[in-house]
């Protein structure tokens, strides 16, 4: 085996190579799916030239394999550690073998797998500004571009937050202001939510009735309460002579004459 010179990942490093204080990131574990081939070599190329830009090919690609495991990627690893340990494959430089994992794992056409990805992704319970970023790394390599990428993130954002748009009288131009808006309609909606559960907590606690909010997410304006008028009450009748309530204009209804008696003699 050679020994890995700086540009043994590929491509030539800077001569003398990192510190040991500088931090670089390790690739992630790659279980075989398509979408992080991409993702598993850049790390790796970077790690090698920073780091193990001294040891040899062996070394290296052992140190690759550990980040290899899971599922179907199980299989192919013990497949080419046998075929490594009996001489059948070799590599000269640990950027040959980067290349022999995306060719086994990289779909042929990674633009394909992109757009498979980007129709399978879902915002589902994260916030817009997560899902967002999300949807971003997933559509970079997809080859979809305005129209057809604002359609796809129309069918991958919650039903809540697509009626909205529906419902608004002017649309976003560009992915960018459909991104911008998304995230505040996602704000408000998850802000609307919390003030209902505080509302029902306040209800729960007092026994009153709580109020609702209207279709804006706001508070509703409390009904007027009913206005009860007073009975009519009765005039209080008076006493008076019969021909001061005849002279004064009083009604008889609300006047008791006294009526004078007189002896009534016979003959």
């Amino acid at each position: 085996m050679l020994i890995a010179q700086v540009g043994g990942a590929g491509g030539r490093g800077v001569r003398g190579g990192a510190s040991a204080a500088t931090e670089v990131a390790k690739p992630q574990t790659f279980d075989g799916t398509p979408s992080k081939v991409s993702g598993l070599i850049g790390a790796c190329k970077l790690y090698v030239r920073m780091r193990l830009r001294k040891s040899t090919v062996e070394e290296q690609i052992q140190w690759i394999l550990s980040y290899v495991q899971g599922e179907s990627a199980d299989i192919w690893k013990e497949n080419i550690m046998e075929e490594i340990e009996t001489g059948e494959m070799e590599f000269e430089l640990a950027g040959e073998f980067l290349a022999e994992i995306k060719k086994e794992f990289g779909g042929g056409d990674e633009e394909s797998v992109k757009i498979v990805e980007l129709k399978k992704i879902e915002q589902g319970g994260r916030t817009m500004e997560d899902f967002v970023q999300d949807f971003k790394r997933t559509a970079r390599g997809s080859g979809y571009e305005r129209h057809s990428l604002i359609e796809e993130f129309k069918q991958s954002m919650n039903g809540s937050i697509r009626r909205k748009f529906i419902e608004a009288e002017n649309q976003p131009g560009s992915i960018k202001q459909w991104f911008k808006r998304a995230i505040t309609l996602d704000h408000n909606w998850r802000e609307s939510r919390r003030e209902e559960e505080r509302l029902k907590e306040r209800k729960e606690t007092n026994g009153a009735p709580a109020p609702r909010l209207n279709n804006q997410g706001t508070l509703g304006q409390a009904l007027p309460q009913p206005q009860v008028w007073p009975r009519r009450q009765e005039l209080p009748q008076q006493w008076v002579p019969m021909e001061s309530a005849l002279m004064e204009g009083v009604e008889r209804t609300n006047v008791a004459m006294t009526i004078p008696q007189q002896r009534i003699g016979f003959p």
